[in-house]
């Protein structure tokens, strides 16, 4: 399918260009306008990562990774939107089908979801009656549903798994039967609507808890691939886009801008011209690392068995990396374009506080290299989650 999957690349790059004139609106909203959600979910994002036989793209991550950065250099808020859509549909491996249909019943559905057990599911004849508050819901106020994980709890105990640990799985709620709460007032990518939400004493049926019925994904490489790499590549390709668009605005600005009645413009200064090939070097250096990686981990994915835990090592750390590094590009323009870029017509200030945002996720942050670290010293390192 690999024509399939580079027409859904292109179509992320038009679609960047429709919606980049928009940011400002979407910034004020809060959340994404609906024509936009709508249009990425019609175009197959928020499906990436479902299984064909479910009705998704089932693509490789390093195509979803593409299509999240492609729409990062248009608008951070609707790539961030499309990876949690696309990450959550990973949960779907291990509902029924029938269950994924349910929640896709409109393929450009939108279903979102925190993966954090902060909700407790009581079980009850046909199901489970929940409760419970997720913080960072991105994508809620425009999906069609909601998920929450949850502790699930039976005659007031935890139900455990085989190592005796409290189970937690993913229910999904329809949106209808969610409380927002209005707690996403912040810096930068506030168009995601990544406001807080919560359930109270809901009852979910057991087709809609992930894992409950279908204990065991498909036995196909994406569900081989480590199941938080692609939430972080999600995290790291919005990066990308952010710092690739910071550069071509500066290009934009260095063409026109004469600082202290300078008679030339910026781009025919010295320092901007080395500024500008460091950050060319850097956020391309950068990217090559966080896409070989990738490739590197669903080529083990491919070969059958389980990915070693050297690949996800190498994917967490290029995808930390990356943030990293796209957050200093980022930097370098808006400093290289001086007082202008403080201003709200300045594409640069908002892609300066969506990309510092996008750094605070804890995908991303500085204990993702220390793990890594310790794994390349060969260290006794735990790795859950990894």
């Amino acid at each position: 399918m690999m024509a399939d999957t580079q027409n859904v690349v292109e179509t992320a790059r038009t679609i960047a260009a429709e919606i980049a004139p928009r940011g400002a609106e979407i910034e004020a909203l809060r959340r994404l306008p609906g024509d936009i959600a709508m249009r990425l979910g019609e175009a197959g994002f928020y499906r990436m990562y479902v299984s064909e036989s479910a009705g998704g793209l089932e693509v490789p991550p390093s195509i979803a990774a593409q299509v999240i950065e492609a729409v990062a250099e248009g608008d951070a808020a609707s790539a961030w939107v499309t990876f949690i859509g696309a990450t959550t549909g990973l949960a779907f491996g291990r509902l029924t089908d029938d269950a994924t249909r349910e929640l896709l019943a409109n393929p450009a559905n939108l279903v979102s979801g925190v993966f954090a057990a902060l909700g407790t599911a009581t079980k009850v004849a046909g199901g489970f009656r929940v409760t419970g508050t997720w913080q960072w819901g991105s994508g809620s106020g425009n999906a069609q549903w909601v998920g929450g994980g949850c502790v699930l709890v039976e005659d007031g105990q935890p139900l455990t798994n085989s190592a005796g640990l409290p189970r937690n799985h993913m229910l999904f709620f329809p949106a209808a039967d969610v409380i927002s709460l209005d707690t996403w007032h912040v810096a930068g990518l506030s168009g995601t609507g990544s406001t807080a939400f919560q359930v109270k004493d809901l009852f979910v049926p057991e087709h809609r808890a992930a894992g409950y019925q279908v204990r065991s994904p498909p036995d196909r490489p994406l569900f081989r691939f480590p199941g938080f790499s692609p939430l972080a590549q999600g995290v790291g390709a919005v990066g990308l886009g952010i710092a690739r668009a910071s550069i071509s605005e500066l290009m934009t600005v260095a063409g026109e801008k004469k600082r202290g009645g300078s008679s030339t413009p910026l781009a025919e200064k010295p320092y901007v011209q080395m500024e500008i090939a460091r950050a060319e070097a850097r956020l391309r250096s950068a990217r090559a690392f966080f896409y070989d990686a990738i490739d590197a981990g669903w080529e083990a994915a491919n070969a059958g068995g389980p990915v070693a835990i050297h690949h996800s090592r190498d994917m967490r750390l290029a995808t930390w990396h990356a943030m990293q590094e796209s957050a200093a590009v980022v930097d370098m323009m808006y400093n290289l374009a001086g007082g202008s870029s403080i201003y709200d017509i300045s594409p640069l200030q908002r892609q300066f506080r969506d990309v510092h945002v996008a750094t605070q996720h804890f995908m991303v942050s500085p204990m993702i290299a220390e793990t890594a670290g310790r794994l390349y010293l060969g260290l006794p390192t735990m790795t859950a989650g990894f």
